[in-house]
């Protein structure tokens, strides 16, 4: 057998187990892509706040960033896969309560705020859980095309959750879309049960706290995982606007319809999945600094895009320029997803992973959160500040932090807490 044919996509098909966590992940990340779109959606028509629907997406995240560094801890001590099971399992009942609450008129504002926080709870536990896994289910030479597959499995999601997650706002409603959306949960659980944890080698201090807090100190002392926090969280602060944002602008500024809003999202996850797969194919070792780097620059002037739709016509070049927008933050962020999983799967030890990723990934996300909160804020006063300040500015900011916190080339991963390996299942 050829190299190539041992570093292809079909060769992933040959890992034991693969194909079924893989298809659990992606109906479950087709679900996660909806709830994004239906709660926003959802909340703005049953409550009619920006300011609200902002908080709502923040308490839906925020909390379980707090909580990263024990669900790291949980995942290296008591497997990953039954962590994943439990998260999804969560989500099923959110769903299914928040939209029974709607529809028998029992959902004030602030249950529906706790509802959120409770299942955020729970979420780190499938994402960092299935992104911690994989180096340790697939041999290294497949990273690449294993980073490929899990990075476009949110580029699917994006292109088929958020139109189908609008489409059945329209016609079913808010809380029976919720309810679906919850089923796909509990479809994406069934695909996981008797799917065994595969073998590791970990660190432990057998206290859960002990584990977390050496967990964070080693992520902080890895001058990558330190660097990428920062420049990951910084741009994702025009993401979580985006999510506030852009429905704002299609709803009330062109006065178009939710299902609108559900193909532009859509819009990117078509040219980011062709991204994504064309800079999978490739062995980014040595590259990922540049992979990182140069696509977070042409980000900024890409995001200023919305700066300019927001104030023209919607037919035809608000619509085209949001469109547009879109197409570029999706090939441009196919490279960044590459480099940044190879390179963090590359300098962490395996033993520390689960925390690590765990610790990292809360890092790198807690941009959306504030960057949603913060917009529903902003954007009762002004559309076009919430872009400038948290579109353009975290942009502009994450280049930054990029080009000089991130190292080059592959350091040293820091010292690591002197505690006793065990095997675990």
């Amino acid at each position: 057998m050829t190299d190539s044919s041992h570093r292809s996509y079909r060769a992933l098909l040959r890992v034991p187990n693969l194909g079924r966590v893989l298809l659990s992940m992606q109906i479950a990340r087709v679900a996660q892509s909806m709830v994004g779109v239906a709660i926003v959606l959802f909340t703005l028509d049953r409550y009619g706040s920006a300011a609200f629907a902002g908080l709502v997406t923040f308490a839906s995240i925020f909390p379980g960033l707090l909580v990263s560094p024990i669900a790291g801890a949980l995942l290296d001590r008591h497997g990953r896969l039954r962590l994943v099971l439990l998260d999804y399992v969560v989500a099923l009942a959110a769903m299914i309560l928040i939209g029974v609450l709607a529809l028998t008129n029992l959902l004030p504002g602030p249950l529906l705020v706790l509802i959120a926080i409770v299942s955020s709870l729970t979420s780190i536990l499938s994402h960092v859980g299935l992104r911690s896994l994989f180096p340790i289910m697939v041999p290294e030479p497949l990273w690449e095309r294993v980073n490929a597959v899990d990075s476009n499995g949110y580029v699917a999601a994006t292109i088929i959750g958020p139109p189908l997650a609008a489409a059945m706002v329209v016609l079913l409603g808010g809380p029976l879309a919720l309810m679906i959306i919850g089923l796909a949960f509990g479809i994406a659980a069934a695909a996981l049960v008797g799917v065994p944890d595969p073998a590791s080698t970990i660190v432990s201090t057998g206290r859960i706290l002990a584990d977390a807090w050496a967990g964070m100190a080693y992520t902080w002392r890895n001058r990558t995982l330190r660097g990428l926090g920062f420049a990951v969280t910084f741009g994702n602060l025009a993401h979580g606007m985006t999510t506030i944002v852009l429905p704002l602008i299609i709803l009330q500024r062109f006065g178009m319809s939710e299902a609108v809003v559900g193909i532009v999202f859509a819009v990117s996850g078509i040219s980011g999945m062709t991204s994504a797969f064309l800079f999978g194919r490739m062995d980014t070792r040595g590259r990922e600094w540049s992979m990182l780097v140069w696509p977070m620059v042409a980000l900024v002037p890409t995001v200023g895009l919305l700066l300019i739709a927001a104030g023209q016509p919607a037919i035809p070049v608000g619509l085209g320029l949001v469109v547009a927008e879109m197409l570029l933050v999706g090939f441009l962020i196919g490279p960044m997803d590459i480099a940044l999983f190879t390179v963090r799967q590359r300098r962490t030890e395996r033993a520390w992973m689960g925390r690590a990723f765990s610790v990292s990934m809360a890092f790198n996300y807690l941009g959306v959160p504030i960057g949603a909160g913060v917009a529903g804020l902003l954007a009762e006063r002004s559309i076009e500040l919430s872009i400038v300040v948290l579109g353009v500015g975290g942009a502009l900011a994450s280049v930054l932090a990029a080009a000089f916190l991130v190292p080059r080339d592959e350091p040293g991963q820091g010292a690591s807490p002197a505690l006793p390996e065990t095997a675990a299942s």
